[in-house]
């Protein structure tokens, strides 16, 4: 292997000579303590290096060793319930190791070598296999399968760009470990149960598919005003304590994905803490078990080595990839790419380039396009279908969103659900704001939403046109008051406060309104519009605004403007019925107002 001599330490960027002869991207060990780095630039016989651990006390003339592979990902099962720091190695593993505070060149298997695993041969390729003594190799095909957790079974498949012909050996059914050799071509390739994968590489996929299945979060601002699609690519942007890493929280908890991939990308160590802790004690809500069964955690806290930093996403998107080439839908919650963007700031001042506006490198869009291009839907080799689906939290500094991270985010994404200040501090939850977001897969999932509800795409936008009107009758409201508006003007005021509070604000603490179903979700906006409606027919016909506010209380009631802001509330998910009489009593109501103030005007 090429090997060389340190010439130059600048913080994690190394330069070292004698390493001409080895490839961009391989991974180093430097030093004594062997520290692992990656080789980012070559010129001529000297290689610049960045190193993924602390480097104090790494002297001029250390040796630096080529591996001769680039920095890669170890796929296989044991995967899921493991936290990794961004090189994947093991943290639990190494803080039994070596305590809280890992030492420089700290190593741990990212799989457990040891352990057995029940594998079980794909029985339709075991029969043909037995019978005509080879199967037609294809890259992606299924082997076999491993019972990872309750909630997973990993699949042993063939990689990508293998030699060979034809599979002419598989094993049997039985306990394995991930360096079993699960499969043998005709020329003489072995698979094993665990593989590596580059993790600046995309895993190849069949098809890409059409992004029109959302991704259901059970919130009904993001699945009803911003949806997206399994596949798809949000950001969340907001500064500090408007409730980013909550929101991530609450869509990892809910959705409707198999497998969620947290990376905690330069965030502070009591925050990813309340993370390591929090997602073990969570409770899956589809299968009543730990929502650890199906997810991995990848820890990388801002007093991490910076360049470990930078590499975490990529880790974060091979493991995504490696569950969709399964047939998974996967989530990853990346937080935040801010602090990742922070660090290829810092790098690429360690080297010396031209930095871009507010000290990025110019190379900062081709990367952040790099990281979002690799979700999507996808056909995979073995025919089957999954998708990543990638949310960003973005922390712009002072919650500014024309810097340049949230600029170029925008450019690669198409859901923004942008995080609004003043509905934080009002204790709004979620605090996204109905204004500034947006979603451009709203007219591809339209479809699928209207096999829920015929209604959704017309009270979607009949509510998001009230509020903006709203936006701008409260701007005249400050200067003269409510009182002086007329009463249809004062209407839309009471309606966007319904739907304000009684549809985008949810109770994360409330057993019922925590998660609320696609059909409930429709179905309350669709009553909260017909509200609206009907009340402004009645005010056309004369009916006072006060009337209408009071409508429906008595005998112990409240009326039906309060009780339209709880159904979220005192409705169960699949309580159908209780939505049902409602409407009932609400149609009866507002006819009988109706039906009284045409009789007065002789209609």
């Amino acid at each position: 292997m090429p090997s060389g001599r340190v010439r130059r330490i600048s913080g994690p960027v190394i330069r070292a000579t004698g390493l001409g002869e080895a490839g961009l991207f391989d991974v180093v060990e430097v030093g004594e303590k062997r520290i692992i780095g990656e080789i980012i630039r070559l010129e001529k016989d000297e290689a610049v290096i960045q190193v993924y651990e602390d480097d104090t006390g790494l002297q001029i003339g250390a040796g630096a060793v080529s591996t001769g592979r680039p920095l890669s990902a170890l796929l296989g099962p044991g995967l899921i319930g493991t936290i990794y720091d961004g090189i994947q190695r093991p943290l639990r593993a190494l803080f039994e190791k070596s305590g809280a505070f890992m030492e420089a060149g700290s190593r741990g298997e990212p799989l457990a070598a040891e352990k057995n695993w029940p594998f079980e041969p794909d029985p339709e390729l075991a029969e043909k296999l037995s019978k005509e003594g080879k199967v037609k190799f294809a890259p992606g095909m299924v082997l076999g399968t491993v019972k990872e957790t309750e909630s997973i079974s990993c699949k042993i498949m063939a990689p990508p760009g293998m030699r060979g012909e034809n599979i002419t050996e598989l094993l049997p059914a039985g306990e394995v470990t991930i360096n079993s050799i699960a499969a043998r071509t005709d020329a003489g390739d072995e698979i094993p149960v665990a593989q590596w994968w580059p993790v600046r590489i995309p895993r190849p996929v069949a098809e890409r598919l059409s992004p029109d299945e959302p991704l259901v979060t059970g919130q009904r601002v993001i699945d009803v005003f911003f949806p997206l699609s399994k596949g798809g690519t949000a950001a969340i942007p907001g500064g500090f304590g408007t409730g980013k890493t909550m929101t991530q929280h609450a869509v990892a908890k809910w959705c409707d994905a198999d497998v969620i991939i947290y990376i905690g990308c330069g965030e502070r160590g009591n925050e990813m803490t309340d993370v390591l802790t929090d997602f073990p004690r969570l409770t899956d809500p589809r299968t009543g078990r730990s929502l650890m069964e199906r997810t991995i955690l990848i820890a990388n806290t801002s007093n991490m080595p910076v360049a470990a930093r930078e590499v975490s996403i990529y880790t974060g998107v091979t493991l995504a990839e490696f569950y969709r080439d399964m047939g998974f839908h996967v989530a990853i919650m990346a937080d935040s790419t801010s602090r990742w963007a922070e660090a290829l700031r810092e790098l690429s001042g360690r080297m010396e380039e031209m930095p871009a506006e507010e000290g990025f490198p110019a190379y900062l869009p081709t990367r952040l396009a790099e990281f979002y291009e690799r979700a999507g839907r996808v056909k995979t080799l073995s025919g089957g279908q999954g998708s990543v689906s990638i949310i960003g939290a973005v922390s712009p500094p002072g919650g500014d969103f024309s810097e340049p991270v949230t600029q170029h985010t925008k450019r690669f994404i198409r859901c923004f659900w942008a995080l609004d200040r003043d509905l934080a501090n009002a204790r709004h939850y979620p605090a996204i704001s109905w204004i500034d977001s947006y979603s451009e897969y709203a007219e591809e999932l339209k479809a699928w939403w209207e096999k829920v509800n015929s209604q959704w795409a017309e009270a979607r936008q009949r509510a998001l046109d009230l509020l903006k009107k709203e936006q701008r009758l409260s701007e005249i409201v400050r200067l003269i008051g409510p009182d002086a508006l007329p009463d249809d003007q004062r209407l839309v005021l009471l309606t966007a406060d319904i739907i304000k509070n009684g549809f985008l604000q949810q109770n994360s603490f409330d057993e019922i309104d925590m998660y609320c179903v696609p059909a409930k979700q429709v179905r309350i906006l669709e009553l909260i519009m017909e509200f609206h409606e009907r009340s402004l027919a009645c005010i056309k016909l004369g009916a006072p605004l006060l009337k209408i506010s009071g409508l429906g209380s008595g005998d112990g009631e409240a009326p039906f403007r309060e009780r339209l802001s709880r159904l979220k509330s005192d409705v169960k998910n699949n309580d159908d019925g209780a939505l049902v009489e409602f409407e009932r009593a609400m149609h009866q109501a507002l006819e009988e107002l109706d039906r009284s103030y045409r009789t007065r005007e002789g209609l």
